[in-house]
């Protein structure tokens, strides 16, 4: 069930970041910024990549570093519309909300006792 949950919400992000925003989720956001690839010797091409911005509040309060990656000023940051979300499942919004709420709490458990988290997203 948690796995059908955050799989609707990796689609919801994706949608949201085809359409230029980017998805604060509480802990931090996914956004698409710019970036270049080298292809040749003397080229550079400008690309686009996903990246998720962890939150400055959780940052300080962890004590952790990470790369100094903005979202840039044009891009809209929205919220997950869990209304949205739940419309592409069986699940109720509120079940939704507080099954990402939930996961994301035991998120910062794992960072505060230093533990190893991975998600993946699609």
């Amino acid at each position: 069930e948690i796995c059908k949950i955050w799989s609707a919400m990796s689609r919801h992000i994706y949608k949201q970041l085809l359409q230029k925003k980017a998805v604060d989720i509480g802990v931090g956001s996914f956004a698409v910024v710019p970036a270049h690839a080298r292809v040749a010797e003397d080229k550079v091409l400008p690309i686009e990549r996903p990246v998720f911005i962890l939150s400055k509040s959780l940052k300080l309060f962890y004590n952790l570093e990470s790369d100094e990656t903005k979202i840039p000023e044009e891009t809209p940051v929205v919220q997950p519309d869990f209304e949205a979300i739940a419309a592409n499942t069986h699940f109720r919004h509120e079940i939704l909300e507080q099954c990402v709420q939930e996961t994301l709490l035991y998120f910062a458990g794992a960072l505060r006792d230093n533990k190893e988290v991975e998600f993946s997203f699609r």
